[in-house]
């Protein structure tokens, strides 16, 4: 086989490739040994996923009647299953299991807590 035929000053890719991309290094850093929990929403929590619930911004019909279900601000919410397309959403509070749809759970503000250890 011949090799192709370059033109002057014209390098291999493989030769002396060594891009700027290749030498830019990045740094990840967090909050280190801070407690303090942001305050999140119910959408934000994974299957198992224990939270307090801090607010509810809805309207007041709507608040009292997830009120009356048992969503208190300083009530535990444990996120259960979901519907196959991800609405509604189950979340277990006082004892019951309640199916809530995704734009409500994005406006009830929690506090995570963690995951729950499942019973054998």
């Amino acid at each position: 086989m011949k090799k192709p035929k370059r033109k002057p000053g014209e390098r291999h890719l493989d030769k002396n490739f060594r891009g700027a991309h290749t030498d830019i290094e990045m740094q990840l850093s967090g909050n280190k040994g801070g407690s303090e929990i942001l305050p999140a929403s119910l959408m934000d929590l994974r299957r198992g996923d224990e939270a307090v619930l801090s607010e509810i911004d809805l309207p007041v019909e709507d608040a009292r009647r997830l009120m009356e279900l048992g969503f208190l601000p300083g009530a535990r919410v444990v996120a259960g299953q979901s519907a196959p397309g991800g609405d509604p959403r189950v979340f277990q509070v006082d004892g019951s299991e309640i199916a809530v749809r995704r734009e409500t759970a994005r406006r009830l503000k929690i506090h995570h807590k963690g995951r729950v250890p499942r019973k054998a």
